[in-house]
């Protein structure tokens, strides 16, 4: 047996809380901006907590690229717009809530 869930009380293969939970989550903000030395970052914003660091880790990977997750914020090295859009939508966050510039 894998385990319960904590939010909902049933076995985690049938639990459905994190899906809900990316769906009904708040608008996600993705945008470059420039840092130190004029390199350029993509930030995303509108995580929090253990999904936050989930999620940064997961587009650290998949993009190769290196980066941090504090603070409410994504922050990746390099222009990875259209990446973290897409990779976004692959691990189920519908695309009408992410906001990108």
């Amino acid at each position: 047996m894998t385990g319960i869930c904590d939010k909902c009380g049933l076995p985690k293969e049938i639990c459905a809380c994190q899906t809900i939970e990316k769906e009904t989550s708040r608008k996600l903000q993705i945008y470059t901006t420039k840092k130190r030395f004029n390199k350029l970052v993509t930030i995303v914003e509108g995580l929090e907590g253990e999904e936050l660091k989930k999620v940064g880790k997961e587009l650290k990977h998949a993009l190769a690229c290196g980066g941090t997750a504090k603070d409410g914020m994504i922050i990746l090295q390099g222009s990875h717009i259209a990446d973290v859009v897409n990779r976004l939508v692959k691990m189920g966050y519908p695309r009408e809530l992410i906001n990108f510039a």
